[in-house]
């Protein structure tokens, strides 16, 4: 799945456009390197999210295409 669906439907990100303005800017990185909104996600990837002056670490645990909204937050787990 690509990362800006991957972090809409996780809900991490609310719109897919923010989250591909996010990857434009550079403020996402995998597995310690910078992605663009093409990055296939994979089970165990660590994602950071750069939200202003907070980063959010985030290992995925789960890929699917659709979630709801109280299924969204198992995709993911978040790391110190």
């Amino acid at each position: 799945m690509r990362l800006d669906k991957f972090l809409k439907v996780s809900r991490i990100i609310k719109r897919r456009s923010v989250a591909n303005e996010a990857c434009d800017g550079a403020r996402i990185s995998a597995n310690g390197r910078p992605v663009k909104a093409s990055y296939q996600v994979k089970e165990g990837d660590v994602l950071e999210i750069a939200f202003g002056n907070r980063t959010l670490r985030v290992e995925v645990t789960d890929v699917r295409e659709t979630a709801g909204k109280a299924d969204a937050s198992a995709m993911y787990r978040e790391l110190p």
